[in-house]
């Protein structure tokens, strides 16, 4: 486990992958954001109730 912990910290520490990984982070959230909202506008173009639905 000593590797994998000394790698994070390598990682951490530079300052040029901890920017791409908050840039990742940032898209990551605004990618999910648009994929509910995307969701919602289909449910409600289509007159289906998004969170209604079930399976018997």
């Amino acid at each position: 486990m000593t590797d994998d912990n000394t790698h994070n910290d390598a990682i951490r520490r530079n300052p040029l992958l901890e920017a791409a990984r908050e840039e990742m982070v940032k898209f990551e959230r605004k990618e999910n954001e648009f994929r509910k909202k995307d969701r919602e506008e289909r449910a409600a173009e289509l007159h289906l109730p998004l969170n209604e639905i079930k399976i018997h």
